[in-house]
């Protein structure tokens, strides 16, 4: 007959082997992503917040960056998140794997530069202003940094791409908005247009996303979104209308390639920022659960 062991001391090795297991698996398990956010507007208050509530596996909210740290304190409150609250984004930087630009487009450089020096990944809401800073493009390859643009506003941007890779004959995008969520733009300033009492549809802008980068950049960074997934900004064409008709901001894209004839269009519903769409912040959503989870699904 085999020998025999007291239960007693079969117990103890069983906690024994359990705990071994329990090390192992804790050694070898894959550390979150974890995710810090500059500013927390309509955008990265939507970000912080889903992050908190666990939307995305494998990342975590580990800081933020805000002019105001009393306001972000009370919503790291609210949602229920200790997250550090950076007082600078070279601070923010070292306590993230990847940063989320959601801040005035001015601060584009101050904010990327850090993390990408360190040679992580910045995800950039302000892609407008990437075109008048394309040197961070260049200092991200130098640090092994990577800037990411998620789809925002707009679809179909990684058919765009895949269209790329062969040869786009034309892009031209018609952008409709409600009056509200166009007030302000520098160029209706500049060229004095008042839309602010108008009764139809009314064209106010027709060129280049490079130019409207710059005329609208509170409200057309999906132009140069569209613009870098495909021909560039000097050749992608947009026209925006105004419409107080409109409760919801309008995107319609024309592609012609010689692999496919691509014809898209998304209504937006705005969030409580009239200029912008609710299903940007999820767009960034959906980037950090691709970079975080095994599974990648387009894009």
């Amino acid at each position: 007959m085999g020998q025999r062991f007291p239960q007693s001391e079969i117990r103890v090795n069983k906690i024994a082997l359990d705990m071994t297991t329990s090390t192992a698996l804790e050694a070898n398990a894959t550390p979150p992503l974890r995710v810090g956010i500059a500013g927390l507007g309509a955008i990265g208050a939507t970000l912080a917040e889903k992050l908190a509530g666990g939307a995305v596996r494998g990342a975590v909210l580990s800081g933020v960056a805000v002019r105001n740290t009393e306001k972000a304190a009370e919503i790291l409150k609210q949602i229920n998140s200790k997250a550090q609250i950076c007082l600078s984004f070279s601070q923010l930087a070292d306590c993230a794997d990847i940063v989320v630009e959601c801040a005035p487009s001015a601060l584009l450089a101050d904010i990327t530069r850090p993390a990408l020096k360190a040679g992580k990944k910045v995800l950039v809401y302000s892609v407008g202003a990437l075109i008048s800073n394309w040197d961070l493009v260049e200092f991200a390859r130098q640090h092994k940094g990577q800037i990411i643009v998620p789809s925002g506003a707009l679809l179909g941007l990684d058919a765009v791409a895949a269209a790329a890779e062969g040869t786009i004959h034309e892009v031209r995008m018609i952008t409709r908005k409600p009056v509200r969520g166009l007030l302000g733009a520098p160029y209706l300033t500049q060229n004095n247009i008042d839309i602010s009492n108008l009764k139809e549809a009314t064209k106010i802008f027709d060129g280049t996303a490079r130019e409207a980068a710059v005329g609208f950049p509170a409200n057309l960074n999906v132009a140069v979104a569209l613009s870098l997934a495909g021909v560039g900004p000097d050749l992608t064409k947009l026209e925006i209308w105004a419409d107080p008709n409109l409760t919801r901001n309008t995107h319609r894209i024309v592609v012609n390639s010689d692999s496919a004839l691509l014809q898209m269009e998304i209504q937006n519903i705005p969030s409580e920022n009239p200029k912008t769409g609710r299903i940007t912040a999820l767009s960034g959503l959906s980037m950090l659960r691709k970079l975080s989870e095994p599974l990648s699904v387009g894009g």
